[in-house]
């Protein structure tokens, strides 16, 4: 069957991106004998023109969309990027009447409501490379499309608890010169790795476990280092691990960094680090791998906001971490999250000021946090009144604890801010 997949992100947050979710799924339906044509809509010049050439270049039975980011999360002046996906559909809809269906992080957030209220037809929550080949297979033979696990019908009946992947040697790496064809290779590229999906952490806003799951499945070592050095025969050498957390479980990263190594890559590497269980041995590993920047998220410096975060790590962590991070000379961007639930103003005048005491190369400091359903927050936010009971969430909505003003909190990140250039405001 001929395949057309899109990847309808069009906006660039803290760095290029690239739809490696939607490569997956590709890679999983080629292996199965379908032609398929992707198709990155961040590259193309003219949107209209580059949707209306693929179906025209190469005519599909099927149209797979995938919607990375409804938002920037950002609460004052917030971007509702979803407004650009549902253009992206509707115009698919004007270009074809073949099946359209809906996939990716930003969709599997909120599957009801955006097909509800788009011009597609069928939507895959959670991984889709299983998900995506039985449903155009099911497709060809004529059979019924209800019922696959994860698939949403528009105007069906509830859809069939999705599955997980267990097995991550049953879906493949995607083929290196997929991943580059929309781009090639240029010096401001990060091509993203993925080597765990899944997080069983359960932190109080987190999106994750509607995205991947809770259920944590590790890819093997040693397929992930032959997919780096391939994309390095094809000239890449900066790369970005987009696993929630690198260093978690401990005993995987010592494993992956000490492959990295023994294989002399000779490549340079970015990751998001959980400020846990971190020591000596562990960022020694990472730094001889080619580590040289990490996300620090530490969100607060209050032990109690914390842990009703439902955080594993304290603020006596994160200062190692930090520690043991510079000593090796690997850079650090903070982030810090304002306004949770427990928060005073003590606690925000105690976090900013322990933000200054780290050794960060930048800091993000965001006022209010997104509410994602299904999490502590959102049930949280509808005790208190601030969202309903039937908001979707779908249009972004932001807690801020009734107990502090979101102007208090904005002159005070500013009073700091302004002698900390490096600083972000969100």
């Amino acid at each position: 069957m001929k395949v057309l997949l899109i990847s309808a992100n069009r906006t660039e947050i803290n760095m290029r991106t690239m739809p490696l979710g939607l490569a997956f799924v590709a890679e999983a339906a080629r292996r199965r004998g379908h032609e398929v044509e992707m198709l990155d809509l961040a590259r193309a010049v003219d949107t209209r023109a580059a949707i209306a050439q693929a179906i025209t270049r190469h005519p599909p039975r099927i149209i797979g969309i995938s919607l990375r980011n409804i938002d920037d999360q950002t609460m004052r002046n917030t971007r509702f990027l979803y407004e650009d996906d549902r253009e992206v559909i509707s115009l698919v809809r004007t270009l074809t009447d073949r099946p359209i269906v809906l996939g990716g992080a930003g969709y599997s957030m909120f599957p009801d409501a955006i097909l509800r209220h788009s011009s597609a037809d069928l939507g895959i929550e959670g991984e889709g490379e299983v998900a995506f080949v039985t449903l155009i297979e099911a497709l060809e033979r004529g059979e019924p499309l209800a019922g696959i696990p994860g698939v949403h019908v528009k105007d069906g009946g509830p859809a069939e608890r999705r599955g997980l992947i267990r097995n991550m040697g049953d879906s493949p790496l995607p083929d290196p010169a997929v991943v580059l064809d929309a781009s090639g290779v240029t010096e401001d590229i990060w091509v993203p790795v993925q080597t765990r999906r899944g997080c069983p952490l359960n932190c109080s806003y987190c999106s994750t476990a509607s995205i991947e799951g809770r259920i944590l499945r590790k890819r093997n070592v040693e397929s992930v280092v032959e997919w780096i050095a391939k994309l390095k025969g094809l000239g890449v050498r900066t790369f970005y691990f987009v696993d929630n957390t690198f260093n978690l479980p401990r005993s995987y990263a010592m494993e992956l960094c000490e492959a990295m190594s023994r294989a002399s890559l000779d490549v340079v590497w970015r990751c998001i680090l959980y400020p846990w269980r971190l020591d000596e041995e562990l960022a020694s590993a990472m730094a001889r791998a080619g580590c040289i920047e990490v996300s620090l998220g530490s969100e607060s410096a209050d032990n109690e906001v914390l842990r009703r975060m439902n955080k594993r790590f304290r603020r006596e962590d994160v200062t190692e971490a930090n520690r043991l991070l510079a000593e090796q000379g690997i850079k650090q961007m903070g982030f810090l999250m304002l306004g949770a639930p427990g928060e005073t103003h003590g606690s925000v005048e105690k976090t900013l000021a322990f933000a200054d005491s780290l050794c960060l190369d930048s800091l993000k400091v965001s006022i209010g946090i997104r509410i994602y359903p299904g999490t502590a927050l959102a049930t949280q936010a509808r005790n208190e009144g601030i969202i309903t009971p039937g908001d979707t969430l779908l249009e972004p909505r932001f807690y801020i604890t009734p107990a502090l003003d979101e102007e208090w909190i904005r002159q005070t990140v500013a009073r700091y801010a302004a002698t900390h250039p490096n600083w972000i405001t969100a």
